[in-house]
């Protein structure tokens, strides 16, 4: 899929030195193709490394893409520059009255916190509401998968005992939803968390399905029967290096973390970890992008017409 970014995305490089075809704006607007817009509420603290991947992810498929990234205006970042967030990304109210094929609203580092003591808890609000009318299938990641579930349905996260950190393996519950065609019946995936949502609490609402869980790690994948809210509770997007990455960075902190499950060979931090869930990751987004995404929305996205005032 040729995945269209602006010029200078520092992730343009890295897709490109994978063999990854991404297309600049100039070369976008001589193809006279009307691709799926793509909304990305991107809450990591590192931005770059996160629209890397989930690039990636999204380049296994023969459908265009047009992405926009957005951030929170009732947030500051102090991870990623503010002439990167500038450049790339956009504010809510500037694309408040359009409307998107499909949105992405990553995972943040806030699963400490009460959703209300979330500095930007009201501004999400305020999304997920808009979501609902102008985004034909929105797709949420773990913690924003929590923050979805909670907001939407009203169900609660759960503090762990222990951070959930490593590679799990996962059962298919529900073999004939899109949204899985072509998995095996058991998979691997990445998870990388201190709080759960619970798979009784997600059976209470006959709105809900649970796609596919782990016997270790929980619940993977829940979605809304009509597909227009799906939720992930792990990274199938994550790098070979990132749960590596963030081992180093819990150690250099003194946090005594544990190592990975199912990571390391040999459980050993100085082994090169083996990458067994790209395909799945891959996939999953394809299966979203087609299914969800492009087999549903309209083919003219309708802006609302401005305010007057």
């Amino acid at each position: 899929m040729p995945i269209k970014i602006q010029k200078d995305l520092p992730a343009k490089a890295v897709l490109e030195s994978e063999n990854i075809f991404v297309m600049d704006e100039d070369r976008a607007l001589s193809q006279d193709i009307r691709p799926l817009e793509i909304l990305i509420l991107n809450l990591m603290p590192v931005k770059e490394e996160t629209e890397t991947q989930l690039l990636r992810a999204l380049s296994n498929s023969p459908l265009q893409v047009d992405l926009t990234f957005l951030m929170m205006s009732s947030h500051v970042s102090k991870n990623t520059s503010m002439s990167h967030l500038n450049k790339f990304y956009v504010e809510f109210k500037e694309i408040r009255k359009k409307r998107y094929d499909g949105m992405i609203i990553t995972g943040a580092p806030v699963e400490h916190l009460e959703y209300e003591e979330v500095n930007y808890w009201e501004e999400l609000k305020m999304m997920m509401e808009w979501s609902k009318t102008h985004v034909t299938s929105t797709l949420h990641i773990c913690w924003g998968a929590q923050a979805g579930l909670y907001y939407h349905y009203g169900i609660p996260k759960y503090p762990r005992k222990e951070k959930l950190s490593g590679i799990y393996e996962h059962q298919v519950l529900k073999r004939k939803v899109p949204l899985i065609r072509s998995f095996n019946d058991t998979f691997m995936a990445p998870h990388s968390r201190f709080t759960e949502v619970r798979r009784e609490d997600i059976r209470k609402h006959p709105e809900l399905i649970i796609v596919a869980e782990s016997r270790e790690a929980g619940v993977f994948l829940a979605m809304s029967r009509d597909g227009k809210q799906i939720f992930i509770q792990g990274h199938p997007e994550y790098d070979r290096m990132t749960l590596n990455n963030e081992y180093r960075r819990d150690l250099g902190k003194g946090m005594n973390p544990a190592i990975p499950r199912n990571y390391y060979p040999d459980d050993d931090p100085n082994e090169t970890p083996v990458l067994s869930w790209r395909n799945t990751g891959n996939t999953l987004y394809s299966n979203w992008l087609n299914f969800y995404v492009y087999q549903i929305t309209p083919y003219l996205l309708q802006e609302e017409e401005r305010d007057e005032k």
